[in-house]
């Protein structure tokens, strides 16, 4: 519902500054040729399942329509989603480097992805199977989309798991009359990361029924680390070709280090002299973002059998294919002493030779991600008063990564004892190589089948209305499965990381949503859930929302409820993996033969580091795995919002909300770290992992697991002004949309966080979205915004701060503009600019990359067009 149109030449009045954009729902009753109101039709929108025709309800619910869409000069539902105040802290997007990296995900109010529900008119999406955690949204065509509605609002009462941080509905496009091709280009500053999409819609209807079919296409190529910012500096990996002379009163740990390997060539092949190290060059061949492309067919039909039955179907499939190139495999080879390839001959030691396996080339993956998608529906209206829907729908996503150029370890250590291989000159027979180079595979799936059916009746006339109810049931069956070749589960695979998961479940579930208009100015609506998953157990999710209107232009609302998290399936059936983790403790420390002074302790080693906190950054690689648990249970939440939308003038509105979500038994993976620092203060260990010890105290094996154990704590406000009128000049419409992040707390055992505001949490986030039209012409001009961040001047040893104490990251701004032109011939053509000022993100380092890759991108200003043509 949009805007009805008024004279409003008061808009240049408005506070924004500015006649703004794109108001992108309703203000007021839609009125008639005569000007008299009309009746609203009654409508399903987020956040409730019953039909209503209130334009603001209790919940607060945000629509991104296609208008919007089209102005925005994004080419995917990802992009456009990672622009969106609510992913206050960013979200995950292709990674070159990454397991998931073909994956894109929403993740709202920074609690994780696996936090926020995406649906797909309704239902819920596939999870992606390379992560078996969260729905992956590049599968989903932007061509498809209709509008994007977001409840930024916890509805696990109605929606299920992962409602806790809001629900992304993505609706398809239903009702279109004739046919429309598309076709658009874009190239951003960067080499690199161009983009290219098209589609091709034909729907029809009639009196029955309607019919849609369509074909889409969008790519964004990859982008290298060489050609964005911060790629440039070459990369200094130790893991280049240096040694370490093995100590032998620590057999099998690193001891003093010698430096460059004697007699290699550090000068070409991206090798190159730091000091006496020989590194290795990763930015000169890795890439940074990964390319991806994705393919998509859709068709969706809806008939009326009679003027009561109707029955409806939707067919989609997908296709998202990835490449991400890596930097050759870094591994440890140990030599004996005396063997071919021993850097010091005839000390009696041998030695560790940290080794860049760059002879092998470079580690390509090639991912695979696949997702068909079939719903068949009926819905009869059994009376004036009662309506039934009822469905059924299978979903089939499967994914192929096929990785090139990886090393089997035990291979590459027995050519290098037997002198076959030579470390000091690696090149020198490329069939050796082969020998030990190997192509890794790994396959996945996330299937689900599933049945629902569900009610609404209006049930009897109160003050306010009618009161109605809607009630469902649902039942789902879930089939998980992640398998690597045999190779890499050993871990015997060099360069790549973890092993087979596998997994199915069944989920059955009962709800239900009563409406009750007390009065005609205050209605309330409770709400329930039970979900009952046959690998854990139950749970139950009660809401109350309510909704005062005390003036006509003026609506205040409030809601209260629980939701829950289960345990993603990954987390549950996944196989032990092992890694060889480094490690720093007092106890192997002093075994191993260091001080206790350098250790940790006093020098009558009787101050023991106990923690995290005072442990010495004295490193060991231990053997150390990661499993699944199953026992693990689902997570609880307890959400409350408030709010308001007021409507002061017919040509401006605003929506103020305020919300706070605490999370309890927060599923979360325990750190190597912490279970050494609870083993040394004598504290039990979580079920699933442990620490053991050899008889003189030192780390001989350790083991996490996923657990219930933590809190999170965040609250804030989200602020929405919009505007529109017509002007002598045309017309003006405004959207400037601000969230606010007012606290964000993590508690984990004993650890308390609070990093709102350091580097990577930003505190605020805001897009300004405006258009104008006239006649032909429509201009959008788009400001995204995101706000400061610093670290305190001493930074505690949290294991997710990567900058260091003081560190500040200015504010970031980004202009777009778009022009578009309709011309006579029932076509139009689009111009526009994407971050226009052309700005760079800081160098501020963030899980290996130069900057922060969820929360900004670095492709500088991009030019694209657009053109459509409807026959």
């Amino acid at each position: 519902m949009k805007h009805h149109p008024r004279a409003a030449s008061r808009l240049a009045a408005l506070p924004l500054g500015i006649a703004c954009a794109l108001a992108a729902s309703g203000v007021a009753a839609q009125e008639g040729p005569a000007g008299e109101a009309q009746t609203l039709d009654r409508v399903t929108v987020t956040g409730s399942r019953l039909k209503r025709a209130d334009i603001e309800g209790a919940v607060p619910v945000t629509v991104i329509d296609r208008a919007t869409i089209d102005a925005s000069g994004d080419i995917s539902v990802a992009e456009l989603l990672r622009d969106s105040s609510f992913a206050a802290f960013g979200s995950f997007r292709p990674r070159s480097g990454s397991s998931a990296q073909a994956v894109s995900e929403v993740d709202m109010r920074g609690i994780g992805a696996d936090r926020t529900l995406v649906l797909v008119d309704g239902r819920r999406a596939p999870y992606a199977p390379s992560t078996g955690t969260a729905a992956d949204l590049n599968t989903i065509p932007l061509a498809a989309v209709e509008r994007i509605e977001i409840l930024s609002d916890g509805a696990s009462a109605l929606y299920g798991s992962d409602a806790i941080g809001g629900v992304v509905n993505i609706i398809l496009r239903k009702d279109f009359e004739g046919g429309e091709v598309r076709y658009g280009r874009g190239n951003p500053a960067v080499r690199g990361g161009d983009t290219e999409e098209a589609s091709l819609l034909f729907g029809t209807s009639s009196e029955r029924g309607s019919l849609l079919m369509g074909a889409s296409y969008n790519a964004r190529g990859i982008v290298f680390s060489r050609d964005q910012i911060g790629g440039d500096v070459r990369g200094g990996s130790g893991y280049g070709n240096n040694y370490y002379i093995e100590d032998p009163d620590a057999p099998g740990e690193e001891g003093e280090y010698g430096g460059a390997l004697p007699g290699f060539a550090c000068n070409s092949d991206g090798f190159w002299m730091n000091g006496d190290t020989c590194a290795y060059d990763y930015n000169a061949v890795a890439a940074s973002d990964a390319s991806v492309r994705n393919k998509a067919l859709f068709a969706r039909g809806q008939y009326d059998v009679s003027p009561s039955f109707s029955v409806n179907a939707a067919l989609s499939y997908s296709k998202a294919s990835s490449f991400g190139r890596f930097a050759p495999t870094p591994g440890v080879l140990y030599v004996e002493e005396g063997s071919p390839n021993d850097p010091v001959k005839g000390d009696g030691l041998g030695a560790f030779i940290y080794h860049r396996y760059a002879a092998a080339g470079n580690r390509d993956n090639f991912i695979d991600n696949d997702t068909v998608d079939v719903q068949l529906g009926a819905s009869w209206m059994a009376s004036e008063r009662l309506t039934l829907d009822f469905g059924l729908r299978t979903s089939r996503a499967s994914s192929s990564d096929i990785g090139r150029g990886y090393i089997v370890t035990p291979l590459a250590e027995k050519a290098a004892a037997n002198g076959s291989y030579n470390v000091a000159d690696p090149f020198a027979d490329p069939d050796v190589v082969k020998g030990f180079t190997v192509t890794t595979n790994r396959q996945g799936k996330f299937n689900v089948d599933e049945m629902f059916a569900s009610a609404a009746l209006d049930l009897f006339q109160m003050a306010g209305g009618t009161s109605a109810v809607a009630f469902g049931v649902e039942h789902r069956r879930e089939d998980y499965a992640d398998v690597y070749d045999a190779l890499s589960e050993s871990g015997a695979v060099a360069g790549s990381a973890g092993n087979t998961a596998g997994g199915r479940r069944k989920v059955s579930a009962a709800y239900a949503e009563w409406y009750l208009p007390v009065a005609q100015d205050f209605d309330f609506t409770l709400a329930a859930r039970y979900d009952r998953y046959d690998d854990y157990g139950s749970d139950v999710s009660p809401k109350l929302s309510l909704r005062w209107q005390p003036l006509d232009n003026l609506t205040l609302r409030a809601s209260v409820g629980e939701g829950f998290r289960a345990p993603a399936l990954p987390y549950v059936h996944s196989q032990r993996a092992f890694s060889a983790e480094p490690i720093s403790d007092y106890r192997t420390c002093v075994a191993t033969g260091f001080s206790p002074v350098l250790c940790g302790g006093d020098a009558n080693g009787d101050n023991i580091a106990d923690g995290p906190e005072n442990e010495e950054e004295v490193a060991y690689q231990v053997d150390s795995y990661q499993t699944g648990n199953p026992d693990l249970l689902s997570e609880h939440s307890r959400q409350f919002s408030v709010g308001l939308a007021w409507d002061p003038l017919d040509w401006f509105n605003l929506t103020l909300d305020y919300y706070r979500i605490q999370i309890d038994d927060r599923i979360r993976l325990i750190s190597f770290r912490e279970l050494v620092g609870l083993d040394n203060a004598g504290q039990p260990l979580p079920e699933h992992t442990w620490v053991k010890r050899r008889s003189n105290g030192s780390i001989s094996e350790i083991q996490t697991a996923f657990v219930n154990e933590g809190k999170l704590d965040t609250r804030g406000l989200d602020l929405n002004l919009r505007a529109s009128g017509n002007l002598a000049w045309g017309r003006v419409d405004s959207w400037l949309q601000v969230a606010r992040v007012l606290e964000y707390t993590v508690v984990d055992g004993d650890t308390r966080k609070d990093p709102l505001g350091w580097v990577t949490q930003p505190k605020l986030r805001a897009t300004w979205r405006n258009a104008w039209s006239r006649g032909d012409f429509n201009l959008a001009w788009n400001i995204n915004y995101i706000g400061s961040q610093q670290n305190p001047a001493e930074v505690p040893p949290y294991g997710f701060i990567t900058s260091g104490p003081g560190v500040r990251v200015g504010s970031y701004t980004t202009h777009d503009l778009n022009l578009t032109w309709n011309a006579p011939w029932n076509g139009s053509l689009s111009l526009g600019v994407n971050n226009a000022g052309d700005r760079y993100p800081e160098l501020v380092g963030y899980d290996n990359q130069p900057w922060n890759f969820h929360l900004y991108d670095a492709y500088g200003r991009t030019v694209y067009f657009r053109v459509s043509q409807k026959f």
